[in-house]
């Protein structure tokens, strides 16, 4: 009705459109690239290990239960983040928050899909690059591929997990994906130096 009424006064309707937060930001730098990846449907997830199995099946992936462990299967990945405590990211659209929904097995499912950024550093510097301000060991021995872990980076809670040989994904609170993407910016360049 705004729109309409705008356009019989000829003032042009205000429109509101919603960026994500680093829409189109990426660095390249010799040795290693940043890219801020597309939105994912995220949720923490809580539960007891008599609920696992349960909520395993209605998300389509293993919940791993080992520290540093990630599983993944058909876009969906569950991250390790504590004993009874998981981060599970969607990347093709699927709401991991409704499949829980229909678990009637103790747990807790939060969707945090706004709250959380993820960047990629990629390429042979990237280890380097995150190892700049943060302070886990991210040899291949220590941090092997699937390897994933809440961590620090400079200032900033972030979870890390190893996609590739040379490739992390971070994730982050949007409220500090500025100083992520500019940490990692600033390091990426001493990396490459």
């Amino acid at each position: 009705m705004a729109k309409a009424a705008a356009r019989k006064s000829g003032v042009a309707a205000p429109s509101v459109e919603r960026r994500p937060a680093l829409a189109g930001q990426e660095l390249s730098a010799t040795g290693v690239t940043l890219a801020v990846l597309p939105p994912a449907e995220r949720i923490s997830l809580r539960a007891p290990d008599a609920s696992v199995a349960a909520l395993s099946k209605a998300l389509g992936v293993t919940l791993p239960r080992k520290p540093k462990t990630s599983a993944a299967k058909a876009g969906r990945t569950a991250l390790w983040l504590g004993p009874d405590e998981w981060l599970v990211i969607d990347e093709v659209g699927r709401d991991p928050l409704a499949d829980c929904a229909e678990v009637t097995v103790l747990h807790s499912a939060v969707g945090i899909s706004h709250r959380n950024v993820a960047i990629s550093v990629t390429g042979p510097a990237a280890a380097a690059t995150i190892n700049s301000g943060c302070p886990q060991d991210l040899s291949l021995d220590a941090f092997p591929v699937g390897a994933a872990s809440r961590t620090i980076l400079g200032k900033v809670e972030i979870v890390l997990l190893r996609t590739a040989s040379d490739a992390f994904r971070v994730e982050c609170w949007r409220s500090f994906s500025d100083y992520v993407f500019i940490f990692l910016s600033e390091a990426a360049g001493d990396a490459a130096a």
